[in-house]
């Protein structure tokens, strides 16, 4: 990417989230610059016709025609305000969608990648210091064109007192005044970009702290329980005390580096001032232009000259902000590498779906060690598939592998003898109805959760509620499946418990109706003989289904027609309940008598 797209790339981006926004923007900014040009001209024109002592009535027609231009102006950019912040909010609407779209269309393994991950919480906290990134990007733009704007009026009325100035006596001198004047002007600017850059490195030394100071406010929970338990606060205060005197010390040093950057930008703006002062007064007292054209161009060749000024003062912003565009534009370009497949998954009445592990090795983005090591492991339609092992034992990474959120390091999985990456993505993905152990429901009605769409089958989506035991709460809510979940945005909304939310996330499964059922640790929240109950009661309902269920709890082994043994990213022992029990030194063995008070 080359660094002088930068802004025209994000632009470009930023523009497509509401292609009304700039539009709407830019003539609120021209009705703003016009009101006080046309303030300086008509309070020039009742002025002179003060001084020159004009009939009442003049004024009067004067007088009107300021206030009535006025109420017109300001309606104009009221009207205008009021588009502009709608939409505004389209626009920051679109963007976060923008977001949530990208995010969702990224290979699985890039959003769980901490780089990537990175990459997006860097660019919150660039918004969050200074509002770096688009949304500095959209104020600098705006700037420019306002003080673009001043500088066109500014230009045109300045021609308009100079064809003044040379039609009278000593209009030779105005040359080099004018010089003089333009001189300083140059002055001016050459300092405020200097002086602009200067600031600009100096604000980016206080951004870098003032992120590092989030990042801690955001690693502590200065509100938790823990803090009132171990009484936390004293090293909280000591952390807090010494960022706070980091801070003070930064600020300090950008104060005085701002003082003394600007101070040859200030003395030579009040000099370029003083000779605007005696170039018009000079010219008005030759008879050049009426005495109350006084006002009007001084203020026209200030405005001029503050114009300019801080034109290059916000395109030294726009380059000093291009580093955080970049960052805003490696998010958008992340390219997905994981292969989709052409070959379409056959849709069978009998589920014949045969699934095979061989030789498969998988170690995680950013990890030395590999989670999955050579495992090989069959799964035949129909079968009761149990996974246990510890925590940490490659478990949901087996299954996270197998319904391809990942693709193998080494080895290949098949089903029906093709390697699942030859399928296509979509379909493959739909033979699964999963219940992971950190599943999610959204805050929308009951029957969208339960059937993950925005229509949903009525009688199929009871029946499954009632199967996994939720009937009796759905009896009591209100408005059956129209009830909303949780009240983020429904005040109607009804809060359900976690065990609640797990049979919802159950009946979502099983609503799917697809050829593969996985329980990965869902109930682990819940106390061993419930677990138990809840997976004697799910094996019946699957049925003809293959089942997959994993914990490291043994509750759900005595039915399963086979078990896997996960040990350090390893398979370790694969057999029947009563065939693991015998051997008396493996891994099950072990599991099973440290757990077995439970399930007796």
């Amino acid at each position: 990417m080359r660094k002088q797209n930068v802004t025209k790339r994000a632009l470009k981006i930023y523009h497509a989230y509401n292609p009304k926004y700039f539009p709407l923007s830019f003539l609120q900014i021209v009705f703003q610059s016009i009101s006080p040009y046309f303030n300086l001209w008509m309070s020039s024109e009742i002025i002179t016709a003060l001084y020159e002592g004009r009939e009442k009535r003049e004024l009067y027609v004067l007088v009107i025609i300021t206030l009535l231009g006025n109420f017109l102006l300001q309606g104009f950019e009221a009207a205008l305000g009021r588009g502009v912040r709608t939409a505004s909010e389209v626009l920051a609407n679109n963007e976060a969608a923008a977001f949530y779209r990208k995010t969702l269309s990224l290979d699985y393994d890039k959003i769980e990648n901490p780089e990537i991950r990175q990459l997006r919480r860097r660019i919150e906290e660039n918004s969050w210091i200074n509002s770096h990134g688009v949304i500095c990007m959209r104020d600098n733009v705006e700037a420019v064109l306002r003080w673009s704007i001043n500088i066109i009026f500014s230009v045109v009325l300045f021609a308009e007192m100079f064809s003044r100035i040379t039609k009278v006596p000593f209009h030779w001198l105005s040359l080099g005044l004018f010089a003089a004047i333009i001189a300083f002007s140059v002055f001016t600017v050459i300092f405020q970009c200097r002086s602009g850059k200067g600031i600009s490195d100096v604000w980016s030394t206080v951004s870098d702290l003032m992120l590092r100071e989030n990042r801690i406010s955001a690693g502590h929970n200065v509100y938790g329980m823990d803090n009132r338990i171990y009484r936390q606060q004293g090293i909280l205060s000591q952390l807090w005390e010494k960022m706070g005197k980091e801070h003070l010390k930064a600020f300090s040093e950008v104060n005085k580096k701002c003082f003394f950057l600007t101070m040859p930008q200030v003395a030579t703006s009040r000099l370029s001032q003083m000779c605007t002062y005696l170039i018009i007064c000079f010219y008005c007292t030759l008879g050049a232009f009426p005495v109350g054209s006084v006002i009007k161009y001084i203020g026209y060749l200030g405005k001029m000259t503050q114009s300019i000024g801080n034109l290059f003062f916000v395109i030294n912003n726009l380059r000093n902000n291009e580093r955080f565009l970049e960052t805003y534009l490696e998010f958008f370009d992340i390219k997905n590498d994981m292969y989709q497949g052409s070959l379409a998954v056959e849709k069978r009445s009998d589920k014949k779906f045969d699934i095979e592990f061989r030789n498969v090795t998988f170690r995680y983005a950013g990890s030395e060690e590999d989670a999955l090591k050579n495992v090989s492991l069959s799964l035949k339609v129909g079968e009761r598939l149990a996974v246990v092992g510890k925590n940490g034992s490659g478990k949901t990474t087996f299954i996270k592998l197998l319904c391809r959120l990942y693709d193998p390091s080494e080895g290949e999985i098949r089903m029906n003898d093709f390697n699942i990456r030859k399928y296509d993505y979509r379909q493959y993905l739909d033979i699964f109805s999963v219940v992971f152990q950190d599943y999610n429901l959204l805050a929308v009605p009951l029957g969208n959760n339960v059937a993950s769409g925005a229509v949903w089958d009525g009688e199929k989506a009871e029946r499954v509620l009632d199967e996994v035991g939720f009937g009796k709460r759905y009896e009591e809510m209100p408005k059956g499946l129209e009830t909303p979940l949780y009240k983020n945005f429904d005040e109607d909304g009804v809060n359900i418990s976690g065990g609640e939310a797990q049979k919802i996330a159950l009946a979502r499964a099983l609503y799917r109706d697809a050829p593969f059922i996985i329980l990965d640790e869902p109930t682990a929240a819940l106390d061993p003989v419930a677990e138990a109950e809840i997976y004697a009661r799910f094996n019946e309902i699957v049925g003809d289904k293959t089942a997959i269920y994993i914990s490291h709890r043994l509750s759900s082994c005595r039915f399963c027609d086979k078990i896997a043994v996960f040990d350090k990213g390893r398979i370790v022992q694969v057999g029947t309940h009563e065939e693991l029990l015998a051997d008396e030194k493996g891994v099950y063995s072990e599991l099973w008598h440290a757990q077995a008070q439970y399930y007796t």
